[in-house]
């Protein structure tokens, strides 16, 4: 059985500056890395609609799993990796979003959203290490399946 293929895309500007530590990224990578996901990618990008949106098409260029985001998912002017991920993706995976909303109250000041574009689910996550790592938990349990579904592979279901 292949594992799950992932990727992790930081969305700040401090970090690409180089004047804040990439914490949220490498956790969601070692999350991933610890759930049975193949991590492929840990990439960097400023906020701004443009260069998440770029980064987001090269990311899922011929790539099948899963693309999580951490960064610019809250109520900052300059957050706004949601209305990015909404210029890339072809339909919405409101589900998804809702349950990683629920884990925790502060969730509802997450304004992040979940998608399919082309043969990959794109998640928007905040940007702090423990509030990206506890919204993916809420949903990592489903993403092998929904992979799978996206990509027409037998389920057992």
């Amino acid at each position: 059985m292949t594992q799950t293929r992932a990727k992790v895309l930081t969305v700040s500007d401090g970090v690409v500056a180089r004047t804040r530590d990439d914490v949220s990224g490498r956790a969601l990578v070692d999350y991933l890395t610890s759930s049975g996901f193949d991590v492929q990618e840990h990439r960097v990008c400023s906020d701004g609609q443009e260069p998440v949106a770029q980064s987001l098409r090269e990311m899922a260029h011929d790539f099948s799993g899963v693309i999580v985001t951490t960064g610019g998912t809250g109520f900052s002017p300059r957050d706004v990796t949601p209305e990015a991920t909404l210029m890339v993706i072809d339909r919405q995976a409101p589900g998804l979003a809702e349950a990683m909303r629920a884990g925790n109250p502060l969730g509802r000041l997450s304004r992040g959203i979940a998608g399919i574009f082309q043969n990959a689910v794109i998640i928007n996550t905040p940007g702090s290490p423990a509030g990206c790592v506890e919204q993916l938990a809420c949903v990592i349990d489903v993403l092998e399946h929904a992979v799978s579904l996206l990509n027409q592979t037998p389920t057992e279901h």
